[in-house]
């Protein structure tokens, strides 16, 4: 008898527990869809601050210039600022190796050419040690000052920038927050930026303190530590892609939340950039079919429209390639139409309304 009770118990708790995470999951999807709600012509066009993440083939030969022609024929007219250039990466004890970039000189000259006005900063990462993972230490001070160095080296190479993205940084790390400010302390006297990409914020209070169960490394930062490492740049970028949004709707919406969050706690003196998807590889972290260039900028603009309309130093940043390479002979990178909707949407420098 007593284990029939039990039984029933169990079930009757499943049964609860389900009804609960539909009603939680249901509840989500409709705030979201609330989210992507509204008028994104009331946030105007570009500012003049947007950027673009290029990989690696840019600068170790592979990319030509019939491919820069391209790309200029791409951003003509629109608020590209910057181009993200990969030239790592960085190896775990925070050194960079020279022959990474060996057509640096020649590719910053051809941009300065084709693009003028475009600064090129050089996009350094590496993995980040933790939880039994290898990678680099930035508890060791040693591996902060070769990453400081690092980066010295790269500007010596005539980088206009650094743009770090080392991860997975835990919410809260304090080894990575004091990196920063030895960097920015370098690039500042450079007279140069130094611009961050980091993950997405809590979409719910306290979500990045249990990422780990169904995340193999720590998928969001709390707001407060968000606002921490804005303070602490002169750019930051919210990667907000691969989402796991099975609509565009929904991914439109997970934007604009990443958007009025992140707002929230940059400072003025920081530019925001909010980054979109512009590549169409598929995992069950995203869904190409989803995280639509579209429905990105869109949701950006609303949150811009709804939160803070008239500010200035606010950009979109877009994940156009990583190494260059195709897949079956098709690109797995930005296509024409990303191109036309990030343009038709944002690219057209015209500032707030």
């Amino acid at each position: 008898m007593s284990g029939r009770w039990l039984l029933r118990c169990l079930r009757r708790a499943t049964t609860a527990a389900t009804v609960l995470s539909v009603l939680a999951v249901a509840a989500a999807a409709t705030g979201l869809r609330a989210q992507y709600a509204g008028d994104p012509a009331a946030a105007g066009r570009s500012r003049g601050h947007d950027a673009v993440w290029l990989g690696h083939a840019w600068i170790d030969g592979r990319r030509d210039a019939a491919d820069l022609e391209h790309l200029r024929s791409e951003v003509a007219g629109t608020g590209l600022r910057d181009l993200y250039v990969h030239a790592g990466p960085l190896a775990d004890d925070g050194t960079l190796d020279p022959s990474l970039y060996p057509r640096a000189a020649r590719f910053l000259a051809d941009v300065h050419r084709v693009l003028p006005g475009v600064r090129v900063q050089a996009w350094l990462g590496d993995l980040v040690a933790g939880g039994g993972r290898p990678g680099m230490r930035l508890a060791d001070p040693s591996v902060r000052r070769s990453v400081r160095a690092s980066c010295a080296q790269i500007l010596d190479a005539g980088f206009e920038g650094v743009d770090l993205d080392l991860e997975p940084i835990p919410s809260g790390n304090g080894d990575y927050l004091t990196l920063l400010d030895s960097l920015h302390d370098l690039t500042e006297g450079r007279g140069v930026p130094l611009s961050a990409a980091v993950p997405q914020i809590d979409p719910l209070p306290g979500l990045h303190t249990v990422a780990f169960l169904p995340f193999s490394h720590p998928k969001w930062w709390s707001q407060a530590y968000f606002g921490q490492v804005a303070r602490r740049v002169d750019q930051v970028a919210v990667m907000a892609y691969d989402t796991a949004m099975p609509t565009t709707a929904l991914f439109g919406g997970y934007v604009a939340q990443q958007t009025a969050l992140a707002l929230r706690v940059t400072p003025a003196t920081t530019e925001l950039l909010i980054g979109l998807p512009a590549f169409h590889t598929g995992n069950m972290g995203h869904h190409a079919y989803a995280e639509t260039m579209a429905a990105a900028v869109r949701g950006a603009k609303v949150s811009l429209a709804r939160h803070d309309p008239h500010r200035r130093s606010f950009g979109l940043a877009l994940y156009v390639d990583f190494g260059g390479t195709a897949r079956g002979g098709v690109s797995m990178g930005a296509t024409p139409d990303d191109w036309a909707a990030y343009r038709r949407g944002w690219g057209t420098a015209g500032g707030t309304p």
